[in-house]
């Protein structure tokens, strides 16, 4: 039994580096040290060895922030580790709602044959990114707007050093919201394109990946957790998240406060008022403002304050419910 659980822990912290539909992904990892390097050297117009100096900076990969984000990496990996089997999976969903389908239609129809085999599968690749993509706006902006989930949530703001492990730098319980809405939307779309297409229905995918998430990966998403501030044209800006704009989001200043919650694209920012483009040539303070002074890098603070401050906003939430006052913002 433990050696069972070791074997899928180990499978589980690995996984993150050799399979190509994770973010950190060695190939991803090479492409974004690729794009780094090449800007470096003819945007800021570095020397060779700066720019590597820049890319491997120290205070980027071993402060106190990074290892702190190497530990919630770990932890977590035993954390999901025993909950995965427990998780509500994509599968379930697409299941239920294909069933539901069947009661809805009165019996399914005959699976749509008036479009190609390349079509529905273009089709299917880009409303599964797109819905995704949207659904995890959503559920990003939710998480600084109300304050049990911010209380969360600020885990993964409190890095004062950006790398791109920062990403695994969150609570348990953000992770296990993730996955459920990742479970929700998958299966949802899963269930409708096969209800109505059948075995037209496959994603298009580069080494096992969705070609859509392949190249937002390969196109250096990890410099968004980084120091280096790739920014895009600005008109791309407002189609594309580049990593400079997710930077932006990490920022302690007052004016990118709750700006660019965008995954991928920023589409979803420009529609509902929470775009900002980046800034060349401006220096970040990443962290959480007014709490930099603060320990917020052990990792019994990550994992435990954030249910004291959840249960605080519970407590105030139902104090502004009796007066009729309920307060979104965090």
């Amino acid at each position: 039994m433990l050696e069972e659980f070791i074997r899928e822990f180990l499978t589980e912290l690995s996984a993150g580096f050799t399979n190509p539909q994770k973010r950190i992904f060695w190939g991803y990892l090479a492409c974004a040290g690729a794009i780094a390097f090449v800007w470096l050297k003819f945007r800021r117009r570095t020397t060779t060895f700066h720019a590597l100096q820049t890319i491997f900076a120290r205070e980027s990969w071993w402060s106190r922030s990074s290892r702190a984000d190497y530990g919630v990496m770990t932890l977590n990996a035993t954390f999901m580790t025993l909950l995965s089997p427990r998780v509500l999976g994509q599968a379930t969903v697409a299941l239920v709602v294909f069933q539901w389908m069947h009661e809805l239609y009165d019996g399914r129809p005959a699976p749509l044959r008036i479009l190609p085999d390349w079509c529905v599968m273009l089709a299917f690749t880009a409303c599964l990114f797109v819905l995704d993509d949207f659904a995890r706006y959503w559920v990003h902006r939710m998480l600084h707007r109300i304050p049990v989930l911010w209380a969360f949530h600020k885990v993964h703001h409190s890095a004062t050093a950006l790398n791109p492990l920062t990403v695994f730098r969150t609570h348990p319980i953000e992770s296990i919201i993730f996955s459920l809405r990742g479970a929700l939307v998958q299966g949802i779309c899963i269930a409708v394109f096969v209800f109505f297409f059948g075995g037209q229905v496959q994603l298009v995918t580069v080494l096992g990946a969705g070609i859509l998430n392949f190249s937002f990966n390969a196109l250096g998403a990890n410099l968004r957790h980084s120091h280096i501030p790739v920014g895009f044209w600005k008109p791309a800006e407002c189609v594309f998240i580049s990593p400079a704009q997710h930077q932006i989001h990490h920022s302690t200043a007052r004016r990118h406060q709750d700006r660019n919650f965008g995954v991928a694209l920023a589409v979803w920012d420009v529609m509902f008022g929470t775009h900002c483009h980046s800034e060349p040539d401006v220096e970040l303070e990443f962290g959480i403002a007014g709490e930099r002074g603060r320990d917020t890098q052990k990792l019994a603070m990550l994992y435990l304050r954030p249910f004291r401050d959840a249960a605080r906003s519970l407590v105030v939430l139902v104090g502004q419910i009796r007066h009729g006052r309920v307060a979104m913002s965090r």
